[in-house]
């Protein structure tokens, strides 16, 4: 069935972009999995049938169900609702997820980036970068850096997706890197507690194509986090989400995981 889904998914987008519909492609299963992805990656925010959606759906669904959703039940508490928890933010079966975003707030456009944000556009579905789109455009602007978003996870275990712009280190680490940084997590746990949230996964916001130090990065995360904790008596459940060996190391030595 996944093979009938993913032909159908392929020869649609092909068609409905004319840059391909004179060309022919015949794949291995891995191969048609990676061009689908890029083929979702660099789709424009524009109208497509529920068919299409139907069928994606099932498809990512069956995809996401096969490689093992997460719960919170599965995580280790490493402090009083603080969790640890290394792998794909996607798997996660929480109430919301932050992804890390950028301005145009639409997703990654780079077929097959290894980045979060594309991760999460390409499993949620093309439903996600269609609501991006409609705040966008609401908004008349680009998004600022420490500001948040929420929108559905469509096809994700998670409810939620919050979306929050990192600041972008390019020489120097300096004083307005480090606040703008805690603004993302702020933002984050306000727009949580607002829409009722209990549960929230945080990735390592910035730290990836934005070149915010992974340890500066995790120290402002570890700390913001507990002091919202602490000052609003919030029992709100935080997951801090590495991908990488290096962030877990790090973050492993900031909570003292053994």
């Amino acid at each position: 069935m996944q093979s009938k889904r993913i032909k159908y998914l392929i020869d649609y987008l092909i068609k409905e972009d004319e840059r391909y519909k004179n060309n022919s492609f015949s794949q291995s299963e891995d191969e048609e999995k990676n061009l689908l992805r890029a083929l979702l990656n660099i789709r424009e925010p524009k109208t497509i049938t529920e068919e299409f959606l139907k069928i994606q759906d099932e498809y990512l669904q069956e995809e996401i169900s096969k490689k093992g959703i997460v719960s919170l039940s599965d995580l280790t508490q490493v402090e009083e609702n603080i969790y640890f928890y290394k792998g794909d933010i996607t798997l996660l079966k929480v109430d919301a997820i932050v992804n890390a975003a950028n301005s145009k707030m639409l997703g990654c456009f780079i077929p097959n980036h290894k980045c979060i944000d594309n991760a999460i556009h390409t499993f949620s579905g093309v439903q996600l970068r269609l609501k991006c789109n409609s705040i966008m455009k609401n908004q008349k602007q680009d998004e600022e850096v420490g500001n948040a978003k929420i929108t559905p996870a469509y096809n994700l275990p998670s409810k939620y997706i919050i979306h929050t712009v990192g600041p972008v280190v390019t020489s120097a680490l300096t004083t307005s890197h480090k606040q703008k940084l805690k603004e993302c997590y702020m933002s984050c746990l306000n727009k949580a507690i607002e829409n009722n949230i209990t549960s929230i996964a945080f990735c390592c916001i910035s730290t990836g194509e934005f070149h915010f130090p992974n340890e500066q990065a995790a120290e402002i995360a570890i700390n913001t986090v507990k002091e919202f904790l602490n000052k609003t008596d919030s029992r709100i459940k935080v997951i801090f989400n590495v991908f990488t060996d290096k962030d877990e190391r790090i973050y492993k030595e900031k909570l003292w995981i053994k």
